[in-house]
């Protein structure tokens, strides 16, 4: 989350098939004079519904998992869950992702905060497993 030069994240972001610009729409970039970064996790917007978000990342949900997880618990990221449907397992797997680069670059907090939603998944998974007709933004087929 680290500021960087734009055209260095242009490059790593067309190598993934998108682009700064549509980052910046989604609202996970910030980029400006030059330099881009990830938008942190406590800048992400407190009322967000993945339900109104036009334009869903899985990074923007994992990140959003992971700060109710850390600020309301998991019976909270459990209600979270629910309503993403079969898009939580992808965003869980990212964390565990994550979680492994973290670690491999010395980025202790950051990695404390990925494995605990890895670690939580399991009771997470267990509290929105009964969610409300209409509750999921995907079925669980995608």
């Amino acid at each position: 989350m680290a500021e960087g030069l734009y055209g260095d994240a242009e490059i790593l972001a067309r190598a993934k098939n998108t682009s700064i610009a549509g980052m910046r729409d989604a609202g996970i970039v910030v980029s400006r004079g030059g330099r881009t970064r990830l938008v942190r996790r406590d800048d992400l917007p407190v009322d967000w519904d993945p339900k109104t978000d036009r334009r869903l990342t899985l990074w923007e949900l994992a990140q959003h998992l992971m700060r109710t997880l850390e600020k309301n618990g998991e019976s909270s990221a459990g209600v979270l869950l629910s309503k993403l449907g079969g898009l939580g397992d992808a965003a869980r797997d990212l964390a565990y992702r994550l979680y492994m680069i973290s670690e491999r670059k010395g980025w202790t907090q950051e990695a404390l905060a990925y494995n605990s939603l890895v670690i939580a998944w399991p009771e997470i998974k267990r509290l929105a497993s009964t969610p409300q007709p209409g509750d999921t933004l995907f079925d669980n087929n995608g």
